[in-house]
């Protein structure tokens, strides 16, 4: 259906492995996937092993009102990889990837990106807008599209 991010969504799991994660309700204070997303919405999520090094940070599918279907990893303590869950607690909470957010050096301000000096860091893209005046003195990759203005 959508992609949809929310602030304060929030649950807990015990789920093991790296299959679906089955999400045990809202942590308190938060609310559930199911409120906050939607059932059969795309979101991004982040997953917290309690009392380990663990974390996933990926896209995934709430498939059921309890399910997060775990469908692209994006960064994570296993090369960036799904990550093999053991047992014991673990939070799951909608986030929104470094890798998906604009530059640290530019200013989002009315649906355009908008920059008044250089940007100087490589970086990825997905896709974007800019409106200069503009100077790139690194290495800009665009995965998606780029409008220039």
């Amino acid at each position: 259906m959508a992609l949809v991010i929310n602030d304060r969504v929030k649950e807990t799991s015990t789920t093991q492995g790296t299959g679906d994660f089955t999400l045990a309700g809202a942590s308190q204070g938060f609310e559930s996937f199911a409120s906050g997303v939607g059932v059969g919405n795309t979101t991004y999520y982040t997953i917290v092993q309690s009392g380990s090094n663990n974390f996933e940070v990926g896209e995934g599918t709430l498939s059921a009102s309890s399910t997060l279907q775990r469908t692209t990893p994006i960064s994570s303590s296993n090369s960036d990889s799904l990550v093999n869950f053991t047992s014991g607690d673990k939070d799951v909470f909608c986030t929104i990837p470094a890798k998906k957010t604009i530059s640290p050096v530019m200013e989002a301000t009315k649906y355009v990106v908008t920059h008044a000096s250089t940007i100087s860091e490589d970086q990825t893209l997905d896709s974007g807008v800019l409106a200069g005046p503009v100077s790139i003195t690194a290495t800009q990759t665009i995965t998606g599209t780029l409008v220039i203005v």
